[in-house]
């Protein structure tokens, strides 16, 4: 565990330390390559504040052992070139994955000084004839030469054979007979030793038993010091006497005793012991020959990452380091971006994610054409806020054509009429239901082996001639909102239990409080009638009658046995074309409008998607589920700086634009600086939360 947690420090350190850098000429990009980003160094150096960053860096990376130095006194002094754009790509195939770093010195001399400090210590530089490098970690190297410089961080697995999965299985069967095979021949065994006679009492063999047993409660140690104290007590006993102590016979009081100051014969427990009073026993050894062999096999996978990272270097260094990117990749790349970045979901999915699953179950197929797109995102870190613009575009003309269909639905002013600026959160939704049916259809085509191809073509073909697709749009045109209006705290009762001094087990009844979402989920209809038929048959069936009920134009569903749940009343009704589902009568009742939630009432009838969320009055709501003393200081730092989230969606240049903002609360200098203020007080709480070890 300390291990991987040093392993991920070094990791994100050496790639935080690169990330505004900047490499003037350019660099090519490899055709496999399943992710690329860009780092806009010369913007983002401006909104670095390194009289912050340094203190806290060296903090959070010295040695918290004898040596409290930190490893590296000045991160903005490590050789690196901060005014400057930093290139990264990950590639994958089914045996090597791979994240490089491609970035510019300043100081060649600098930046090895700072190499040298968080290298494996002895660890030498390998030099090349045009490059040097050397292995931060096992999978983590770093080579550089002049100006440039290159982090790649490679992990190698066997290739998986596609054939090999009905093999493993023949495999296990085969294993699994053997194995039965042997448990009837220890059955068989156990028979016999029954029909021996009883051995004899051994004390030996009974106090190895008993070391096991304090192995056993050692994993529990707060619930176990007593019973380890009392077996600890028998070992001793029965290496001096060779039996247990005899019990010792309680008479029975059968005549009630009169006398106020009598107090019954029970037994005290001792005080919990300290781990110096363990009853120490040696450890395992490791076995010699496993050790080796896990020792070979990891040198061996260490020459296989090394020889991938050295041939990446070599054709790197000995280019001319032009660096050629696709134009899908970059498409939607906004050069006033502080970071942009591209994804090839689609790839991810088919040679990544379920490359290995066998073709009996085709998940490659169908997410892999649903994800076969130009995803791209891009970042800005403004001055009051947080800004990331998603573009989702479909490789498929046609594909992309039907799902932008979609998210051209009609706007429902009803809907947004739900909205008041008192709300913890909304979500709102306007799409096109019909067009779904085309987009699902779209999607599946084209998703079966080629084998089944025909087969897919003709299922498709009768969904269309089953389905009513008008009258189901009808039903739900595409109309939709979700509008948390707050978090109300409920009294619930619950079962716990408690111990006697004999551990004896009682359920004890408690209470406490929650907190409860108080909601409203509604949606458009053009098919009143067939809502209130289900509504109807909900309450006039038996099976169900027993939760819901009707109440003039309202149906309640009321689930007595789940009172103390988080939901266990909910209120139904239809009005002038809209469906409501929520927790208050109150709720669908439209109040009176501020500015605020008039501008909100707009934006949601705008676009076909979009939503807030008041991450300070969620916080507010959820103050009950903070219990100490770290987490009521951290959610009072939470509640004075969080701010609200807000977000569109809409079809825009040819594909599916989402912009999310988060407005900040505090005065840090920018919203860069923001993120850094707040972690820095979040890491300040959980320090001053650790036991001192000064007496």
């Amino acid at each position: 565990m300390k291990s991987l947690l040093l392993k991920t420090q070094t990791i994100f350190f050496i790639l935080f330390s690169f990330v505004l850098t900047f490499a003037q000429n350019r660099m090519k990009d490899p055709q496999n390559a399943v992710f690329y980003m860009e780092v806009n160094g010369k913007q983002l150096n401006k909104k670095v504040n390194w009289e912050k960053f340094n203190p806290f860096l060296q903090e959070i990376t010295k040695d918290k052992g004898k040596n409290k130095k930190a490893s590296w006194n000045d991160y903005s002094k490590t050789g690196i070139k901060y005014d400057a754009t930093q290139y990264h790509y990950a590639t994958m195939n089914d045996s090597v994955k791979s994240y490089n770093t491609h970035f510019t010195l300043e100081s060649p001399e600098k930046f090895q000084e700072f190499i040298n400090s968080v290298k494996k210590k002895g660890q030498e530089v390998t030099r090349k004839n045009n490059y040097s490098y050397v292995d931060i970690d096992d999978d983590i190297f770093v080579a550089w030469s002049g100006n440039r410089a290159v982090l790649s961080v490679i992990s190698y697995q066997k290739p998986y054979k596609k054939g090999d999965w009905m093999d493993d299985i023949d495999a296990v069967d085969s294993t699994v007979a053997v194995v039965d095979s042997a448990v009837i021949a220890i059955d068989s065994a156990a028979s016999a030793i029954d029909e021996e006679e009883v051995k004899p009492f051994d004390y030996k063999e009974e106090i190895g038993y008993l070391k096991d047993d304090i192995k056993y409660l050692k994993e529990s140690i707060k619930d176990n010091n007593a019973e380890i104290l009392k077996l600890q007590k028998d070992i001793k006993y029965l290496e001096k006497h060779h039996k247990y102590p005899e019990e010792k016979k309680v008479s029975e009081i059968t005549e009630a005793v009169k006398d106020s100051t009598y107090k019954p014969n029970a037994e005290v427990l001792p005080p919990p012991i300290s781990q110096d009073d363990y009853y120490e026993e040696a450890p395992y050894e490791v076995d010699s020959s496993y050790q080796k062999e896990m020792d070979s096999l990891n040198i061996e996978k260490f020459k296989i990452v090394k020889k991938f990272a050295e041939d990446r270097f070599d054709q790197y260094f000995s280019s001319n380091a032009e660096f050629s990117v696709t134009k899908d990749m970059l498409s939607f790349r906004d050069p006033n971006s502080d970071v942009f970045i591209y994804a090839d979901y689609g790839r991810i999915i088919n040679e990544g994610i379920y490359n290995n699953m066998p073709s009996t179950y085709n998940f490659a197929g169908i997410l892999g054409k649903l994800y076969n797109s130009n995803t791209s995102y891009n970042l800005y870190f403004d001055k009051d806020k947080v800004r990331l613009v998603n573009n989702y575009q479909h490789k498929d003309p046609e594909t992309q054509k039907n799902i932008s269909e979609v998210y051209k639905g009609k706007k429902n002013k009803k809907l947004a009429a739900l909205i008041n600026d008192k709300s913890v959160g909304y979500y709102v939704m306007n799409v096109n239901g019909s067009k779904y049916f085309d987009m699902m259809y779209g999607l599946l085509k084209n998703t079966g082996e080629s084998e089944y191809q025909k087969e897919m073509e003709l299922m498709m073909e009768t969904m269309k001639i089953v389905l009513d697709e008008e009258a189901i749009a009808k039903i739900a045109p595409g109309n939709g909102i979700f509008v948390l209006n707050e978090l109300k705290s409920k009294n619930v009762e619950y079962t716990d239990y408690d111990y006697d001094e004999n551990y004896n087990e009682k359920e004890v009844k408690k209470t406490k409080d929650v907190m409860v979402p108080d909601f409203t989920f509604a949606f458009a209809t053009e098919n009143e009638n067939y809502w209130k038929r289900v509504f109807n048959v909900l309450t006039s069936n038996k099976a169900f009658a027993k939760n819901f009920s009707k109440n003039g134009e309202f149906y309640t569903f009321k689930d007595e046995k789940n009172k103390n749940g988080y939901v266990d009343q909910l209120f139904f009704t239809v009005k002038e074309g809209i469906v409501y589902v929520t927790t208050s009568k109150d709720n669908i009742n439209t109040n009176s409008k501020t500015d605020v939630s008039k501008q909100w009432m707009k934006d949601s009838s705008k676009y076909p998607l979009s939503g807030r969320l008041n991450i300070q009055k969620l916080l507010v709501g959820l103050d009950k589920e903070f219990k100490s003393k770290s987490e009521r200081k951290t959610l009072d730092l939470l509640r004075k700086n969080v701010g609200e989230v807000y977000f569109k969606t809409e079809v825009k240049g040819g594909s599916i634009q989402t912009e999310m903002n988060y407005d900040i609360k505090n005065s840090s200098e920018n919203s860069l600086m923001y993120f850094f203020d707040l972690f820095d007080e979040i890491y300040k709480i959980s320090e001053s939360e650790k036991p001192s070890n000064t007496l």
